[in-house]
């Protein structure tokens, strides 16, 4: 994983004339009179730590049976490495061509991969992050197949062209032997045989090759001899071919659904010819042609009957049944059925020997989308429970959060009520792919993510110590009744798919509530409990929130943006916003335009909630004559208030979930003071633009009107962006509707006048205003659910550029301020008090004339930081010009705070506050998939993750303590093992000659006999990893002495042996050393006839 090269930027930076300067507004303290910061660029270093999730476009797959390690190679180049449960790896070949075959030095740690620019790697897995160690890149002919025997350092190359290249993986050079295709078939043969579609050498023989054309002919090449000793033919095309280990007989799987046996010493015809799926007519014909088999694998037990897995092969009629795998043991077969199809499948041994009985114990199976393993060891062959983090893609993420160093307490509360959703029926084995062993990390706090998906779930990820494990799943779309089939889809839908998706999310760890934001425009709040409950009605709330367009004429406050203001046409009073009671038949019929009709029914029938998160309130925007409700776009809940709040380009609603009551529904404008100066112009209401869905750069700030591109929370319909015209003077065709991008609950002043602090609801919006509302809650806990809350806006704090993304409070020393919250109690526990306690606001109050918190304020081109209660920007900085942030979150660092920002042009920043100096400031990722715009976040101790592929999660730090401590947190792959003894061959076979015969390969094809091979053919690449590989990886050699290292480490006096040994030599090396110094010395100035 490598670091990043960063701009680390000069602290203090204060140039005013630099757009990427803070800059300290006149007549205001220095940051050094304010807030004594401690962050400095040193603390900053951006790299990838680690990637969760099934490998995306898998494409091939690899097992060592010694070290337990599985190997994935995808469609992009990329390689995951599997052990244990915890111990995975990324890692990337440069190319990013597909990766086509992957093949283990088994108990060597390396790995070779093939890859479809025909180049093979050899990687060294010996370190913590594996490296390249060579590269050889063919230019003539194209790779089709690989096999490396067990225990050899020659790696056989299949092409297209039908020839077969050797290559030494320990110098990564091409030995001069080639077997060309001409020789390997008849001569008498006109047609081309096709490309290599399968090489393996005789489990007996090691003298001896096997390799399929396409073809269908089958060769067995003698290599000392070089010349074939077998050729088999038969009429349809080979997809593989699998040993029995004795090595006298081997299977072909064909293209026409049939497997035949052959004997090695019978090449006239097979010895059996089967079809697994077809039909057997009656009359003894042919059966029925079958789909292709495209893998075998022949594996032979001891103790009974051999298995013979295979994939494919089933028959052309059985459409739309799903993909198969098949077990034929003895006379049954069993097919299983598999939920995507079937990309590759290994069957796995006890034993790495090809001539030894193989006792399979289990099958990997790699879908399109999962990995499978079944076991083969017990009646049903029941799969494994799988513990990698492979579900992130069980249905795809719509949104992301990520929370560091949240309390302790809520992993174990979440998996004590996840633990109960896990499914029955699974082997009781084992894992079998145990490899490798986990870090040794230091990072000891707890880290949880949630993923919002398109079926309305929610999962909830112990994300701890560079780990991944799901701990629970909420399904939000249990609330809803489900249309039976499309043609019972309500015609009040507003998206076509996925209409419980889940948009926006909203939690609490310290109280546990939960609040969620829809598609359809709903929003559910749900409460933490262990106990179970049966809620007979579900409590509904329905909200109508309509606008009309204004224009807006106002001074332009020192040339940034003036909001586009809208007006509701609802009150702000719960009575008159509830919708009148009416029969929904009427409101939605073809007479009328549908009006108060939600986009989803609730369930009337009661709701039956398991232990954890449990329905406290659903909210509903409803169809306000005909027009469809507009999506949710930002959603906030504090816990202590008991208040939930929601906006869209209509305004924003507050409600009071224990009261279960909409406190206000306020249109955009009557949220700005009525001392700013605005014209109000109304107008028909009408549809918000559709969005561009193109991205776009903003133009030098001279031209006016510019097209300037908004980020995701501007447009909610499909994640997209939506091009909004703004210019610094008013303009009269301005049709971009203003729309809240963001909430934060505080406890603060509300207005210039205050020396109190109180609860209060900072609002952004998609045009820069902050906008300051006030809440009033009752004194007393017993009065909470009696009298209501008041609401009142406070008008305009200031205007930044952009989009208003985040916000955040500190105090006078610069100590962020975190929203009040109650801690959590369970609601349906008799014994506990059910009474709300609103925490005690802990800020001080404020003296005359003296501010005593900083609202800090970032949007997507600019952030600020303001002291309050005065009001006046102190500090300001200008984060991009030319591109716009996609999300910015104030996070904890290093015992003190910072902003840190994802700009659409790929840069990562990180500022200093109060002061916005810059930090970091990195070019990491461009925006290419707006995955990655929707799911990246921030989270403290400089943790961040985003979405790479619709399957992947991938974390990155900007801390250089994490990267510091990396190679110590990251799992170790390759662990000392002692490679099993081989097989006996038993005195008779010793005797007579009947055991398995081996090849010196070395003398065969090593330069001194084979010669050199052309240089043209290929190309050697030194790869990035080969000082590291000189440590140990590549050869035999190394092997020989990692287990030797095993056996002292168990004998600890040869340990000291050697040891003396050693230092023995050395004294003798020293000693000879210093004599041939002498003579040197003694004959350095004699002549040649004086010696």
């Amino acid at each position: 994983m490598k670091k990043f090269n960063i701009r680390k930027v000069l602290d203090g930076l204060t140039a005013v004339s630099s757009s990427s300067s803070s800059a300290a507004q006149p007549g205001t303290p220095r940051d050094n009179d304010v807030v004594q910061e401690t962050l400095q660029s040193e603390h900053f270093q951006l790299c990838k730590t680690v990637r969760h999730g099934f490998p995306y476009q898998s494409s091939s797959m690899a097992f060592d049976p010694v070290q337990k390690i599985l190997a994935i190679g995808t469609q992009t180049g990329a390689l995951r490495l599997f052990g244990r449960a915890g111990v995975e790896c990324y890692c990337q070949h440069d190319s990013g061509a597909a990766v086509i075959q992957l093949q283990f030095l088994i108990n060597e740690g390396a790995l070779v991969s093939a890859l479809t620019d025909d180049s093979i790697h050899l990687w060294n897995l010996r370190q913590k992050i594996p490296a390249i160690l060579h590269s050889l890149k063919f230019n003539r002919e194209r790779i089709t197949y690989c096999h490396l025997p067990f225990q050899s350092k020659w790696l056989y190359i299949g092409t297209e062209r039908g020839n077969i290249h050797i290559v030494n993986v320990e110098s990564f050079t091409l030995s001069g032997y080639v077997i060309m295709w001409n020789k390997a078939i008849e001569l008498s043969t006109k047609t081309h045989p096709g490309p290599v579609v399968h090489i393996s050498d005789n489990p007996m023989d090691e003298g001896k090759l096997l390799i399929g054309f396409e073809c269908g002919v089958v060769v067995l090449w003698d290599l000392k001899s070089k010349k074939a000793d077998y050729r088999y033919n038969y009429d349809e095309a080979i997809h593989s071919v699998a040993w029995h280990h004795e090595g006298k007989q081997f299977v072909c799987s064909h293209s026409d659904g049939t497997l035949t046996t052959w004997n090695v010493r019978a090449p006239a015809k097979p010895a059996q010819i089967i079809t697994p799926h077809g039909k057997q007519p009656k009359d003894g014909k042919k059966p029925e042609p079958c789909k292709p088999i495209l893998k075998v694998e022949y594996k032979t037990t001891r103790a009974g009957d051999p298995f013979m897995v295979l994939s494919g092969g089933l028959s052309y009629d059985t459409v739309g049944r799903r993909p198969c795998l098949t077990v034929m043991h003895g006379k049954s077969t069993t097919v299983l059925e598999m939920d995507y199809p079937i990309v590759d499948f290994l069957t796995l041994c006890e034993t790495p020997y090809p001539n030894d009985y193989q006792e399979p114990y289990a099958v990997v199976v790699l879908l399109e989308r999962d990995l499978v393993l079944i076991d083969l060891g017990q009646i049903g062959y029941p799969i494994f429970e799988n513990p990698y983090p492979l579900t992130i893609h069980e249905s795809p993420v719509t949104c992301c959060e990520y929370f560091a160093d949240c309390t302790a307490e809520i992993i174990p509360a979440l998996y004590s009520v996840g633990s109960r959703q896990k499914r029955q029926g699974y082997s009781k084995k084992e894992w079998p792919i145990s490899g490798g062993n986990w870090g040794q990390g230091t990072q000891s706090y707890p880290e949880i993510i949630l993923t919002g998906h398109a079926d309305g779930s929610i999962k909830f990820w112990d994300a701890s110590a560079l780990m991944l494990q799901v701990l629970y799943k909420l399904k939000t779309a249990k609330v809803f009744e489900r249309a039976r089939g499309k043609d019972e889809k309500p015609s009040t839908d507003i998206v076509e798919e996925d209409p419980f998706a889940i948009q926006t999310l909203s939690w609490c760890p310290e109280s546990r509530m939960l609040c969620v934001g829809g598609v359809s425009a709903h929003v559910i709040v749900y409460r933490f409990s262990k106990q179970e409950i049966t809620t007979e009605v579900v409590e509904l709330l329905e909200v109508r929130m309509q606008c009309e367009f204004s224009e807006v004429e106002s001074p332009d406050p020192g040339g940034e943006q003036t909001p586009t203001l809208l007006t509701s046409g609802a009150s702000a009073s719960p009575q008159e916003s509830e919708p009148p009671v009416q029969p929904s038949t009427g409101n939605n019929s073809s007479d009328g335009p549908r009006d108060n009709i939600p986009c989803l029914q609730v369930r009337s029938s009661p709701l039956k909630q398991s232990p954890g998160y449990q329905v406290e309130l659903v909210i509903q925007l409803v169809w306000v004559s005909g027009e469809p409700p507009q999506q949710i776009t930002s959603l906030a809940m504090n816990s202590s208030y008991g208040l939930v709040v929601f906006g869209n380009s209509n305004g924003l609603a507050v409600v009071d979930y224990l009261q279960k009551t909409l406190l206000f529904n306020m249109g955009m404008s009557e949220l700005y003071s009525p001392s700013e100066p605005y014209q109000r112009q109304l107008r028909s209401p009408r549809k918000p633009r559709q969005p561009s869905g193109a991205f776009c750069d903003s133009n030098d700030g001279s031209i006016p009107s510019e097209d300037r591109c908004k980020s995701p929370t501007s447009d909610a319909k499909d994640n997209s962006f939506t091009r909004s015209r703004s210019s610094s003077v008013t303009s009269i065709d301005r049709e971009s509707r203003e729309t809240i991008s963001s909430f934060h609950f505080c406890e603060s002043y509300p207005r210039k006048t205050e020396s109190l602090v109180s609860p209060c609801l900072l609002v952004g919006t998609t045009q820069g205003s902050v906008i300051m509302v006030a809440l009033s809650l009752p004194p007393g806990a017993d009065q909470r659910l009696q009298q209501p809350v008041g609401i009142s806006s406070c008008g305009t704090i200031i205007r930044l550029k952009g989009g208003i993304l985040t916000m955040a409070l500190l105090d006078s020393t610069g100590a962020l301020l975190p929203p009040s919250y109650e801690p959590w109690h369970d609601p349906n526990s008799s014994d506990e008090e059910k009474l709300r306690r609103r925490r005690p606001a802990s800020s001080p109050s404020s003296q005359e004339g003296q501010d005593s918190q900083f609202a800090v304020l970032c949007s997507e081109k600019q952030a600020k930081v303001v002291a309050v209660p005065s009001q006046t920007c102190i500090y300001k900085h200008s984060i991009t010009e030319t591109s716009f942030v996609l999300r910015a979150d104030v996070v904890q660092m290093g015992g003190t705070n910072c902003i840190a920002c994802f700009c659409a042009n790929g840069h990562i920043m990180t500022l200093s506050l109060p002061s916005l100096r810059p930090l970091l400031d990195v070019n990491y990722l461009p925006l290419t998939d707006m995955r990655i715009a929707r799911t990246f976040c921030f989270s403290n101790l400089g943790q961040a993750l985003y979405l790479t592929s619709p399957t992947e999660i991938q974390r990155i730090t900007y801390s250089q303590e994490t990267c510091d401590n990396l190679q110590e947190m990251l799992s170790e792959l390759f662990t000392p093992v002692e490679t099993p003894e081989a097989p006996n061959r038993g005195f008779f076979k010793g005797l007579f000659g009947g055991g398995a015969q081996s090849l010196d390969r070395e003398d065969l094809f090593g330069e001194t006999t084979a010669g050199k091979a052309s240089r043209s053919l290929a190309q050697h690449i030194p790869g990035p990893g080969s000082m590291e590989g000189m440590k140990g990886a590549a050869s035999g050699v190394v092997g020989e002495l990692a287990r030797a290292r095993i056996a002292l480490d168990e004998r600890g006096q040869k340990l000291g042996e050697l040891d003396e040994r050693t230092a023995a030599m050395m004294a003798s090396a020293e000693s000879f050393s210093k004599h041939a110094h002498d003579m040197m010395l003694k004959y350095k100035d004699k002549k040649w006839y004086q010696l």
